[in-house]
């Protein structure tokens, strides 16, 4: 329940009285608007003893906010008073001020006649500036006591219950858009954690397949068998592609995506190193994709080269392109050399190849929702696979 003490006379108008409180009104939408937009408190208690001393048609108001150290109330914001008030000027967190009361009861407050007033003292400050009535109302988020609103006038008059109503509009919309802050920063906060988190998981993820693709090394060096290394070769080549994929994942400014051309053509170098007789160039679009697509993405890139480097040029050398384009919503990977052409008797469209590593490349393309043709060149053989543009992340 509001503590009032009424004294003295407002408007006896009726038609400017209806033009105040339709001010009121407005003014309160147009607050309504920042305290839900804004990101930052002060902006918010600031535009608001602005909006509030104007609605009031007075010139003086303020936000008190309690000192977590002292527990004094201090001047927060505020609008008409002299330097050295916001910012500085605080009072008693007490019952001997109309703020204080306020605060501490949680009931808004009316005195209409500061200098007769037998309940409250007018703090020195407001005293200085010739307060003569004050209304406060208390501001409260997530349950606890935030501030008191307070707008004062140096003219004869009174403040009434429809003037408390506009009033505690803007503490309301004060300790909502407090709560939404909070609510905000908790968010960002778990979410930066879930990053953490994910980042950590990533970069593990990369060095244990760092260690995996370390042991197939040394495997590889143990067994003299050409089969054997071939394999063992391949599966090291499947291992790096996928450790990158999880490299970037954890590196980049947004996790869980990763930059097309920055992992394609990583591990284009990559197998360029393990085959110093091929040319291997690479043009790829710009294009940042999920985790979701760059892993099968890569892993498809390294089937398609690492065939070209084993079977297009036999025993010798050759160059092999890459290139990937994003034309018309669709994402397309070229893999073509100038070799010997499609063995005799492959058919890449057979429903169980008989090759390991056509095998991955079909569950590969199926996995990503592309189509994927082989064409002989006349010299050399063109693999085109295609699918759907991925959606922006």
């Amino acid at each position: 329940m509001a503590v009032v003490e009424d004294n003295g006379a407002g408007s006896d108008d009726p038609a400017d009285a209806i033009r105040y409180r339709l001010d009121q009104q407005r003014i309160l939408a147009e607050f309504g608007g920042i305290a839900l937009r804004s990101r930052d408190i002060d902006e918010i208690v600031r535009a608001a003893v602005e909006l509030a001393a104007r609605g009031m048609r007075t010139r003086l108001a303020k936000f008190l906010h309690r000192d977590d150290q002292g527990g004094a109330l201090i001047v927060r914001a505020g609008v008409g008073w002299d330097d050295g008030v916001v910012g500085q000027a605080e009072m008693d967190n007490d019952l001997a001020s109309p703020a204080g009361f306020a605060f501490k009861t949680g009931e808004a407050v009316i005195s209409n006649h500061l200098r007769d007033e037998k309940r409250f003292t007018t703090p020195d400050f407001m005293a200085d500036h010739g307060v003569k009535r004050a209304i406060n109302v208390l501001v409260e988020a997530n349950g606890k006591r935030f501030g008191v609103l307070e707008v004062d006038s140096r003219q004869d008059g009174r403040f009434e219950e429809d003037d408390l109503a506009f009033m505690q509009g803007f503490a309301n919309l004060i300790g909502v858009a407090i709560e939404r802050l909070d609510a905000e920063a908790g968010l960002r906060a778990a979410i930066e954690h879930q990053e953490l988190l994910t980042r950590e998981a990533s970069h593990r993820v990369k060095n244990s397949l760092a260690m995996v693709s370390a042991m197939l090394n040394l495997q590889m060096r143990e067994d003299d068998d050409p089969r054997v290394q071939r394999m063992l070769g391949d599966a090291q080549a499947r291992i790096v592609a996928i450790g990158q994929a999880h490299d970037q994942l954890w590196q980049g400014d947004q996790v869980g995506v990763v930059a097309l051309d920055r992992l394609l053509c990583g591990i284009v170098d990559g197998l360029r190193e393990q085959a110093p007789d091929h040319a291997i160039d690479c043009d790829i679009a710009p294009l940042v994709v999920s985790g979701d697509t760059a892993i099968p993405l890569g892993l498809l890139l390294t089937e398609l080269v690492t065939n070209a480097i084993k079977y297009a040029y036999g025993d010798g050398g050759g160059p092999v392109w890459i290139e990937t384009r994003c034309d018309d919503g669709a994402l397309s990977l070229v893999v073509a050399d100038r070799g010997v052409g499609l063995p005799a008797g492959l058919d890449p469209n057979v429903v169980r190849p008989s090759s390991l590593g056509m095998r991955m490349v079909n569950s590969l393309t199926r996995q990503l929702g592309g189509t994927l043709a082989f064409e002989n060149t006349a010299p050399g053989t063109r693999v085109a696979f295609a699918m759907p543009l991925p959606a922006a992340v």
